[in-house]
């Protein structure tokens, strides 16, 4: 199962990737070896996900999310 995944930073901006696997990725992104953007930005909260059968669903699905605005991101993760 591939996932895309929305953390929400300590400074409010939220950060959006893909993983097969969340809560190992998230852990990464918190020991501050996951991604250059969150280095830093700790604590950090997850706050969405979604699943894929496949990889490059999930990264289209990632891109999508990487281009909309604050406002629908946060309509996204609020339902």
């Amino acid at each position: 199962m591939n996932y895309i995944y929305v953390l929400e930073c300590k400074d409010g901006s939220y950060y959006t990737g893909w993983t097969t696997d969340v809560q190992k990725r998230l852990k990464a992104h918190q020991e501050g070896s996951g991604a250059k953007y969150t280095r830093g930005r700790g604590p950090l909260k997850l706050v969405y996900q979604e699943s894929f059968e496949t990889k490059e669903e999930a990264m289209k699905r990632e891109y999508e999310i990487k281009q909309m605005s604050r406002r629908d991101k946060e309509k996204l993760i609020n339902g």
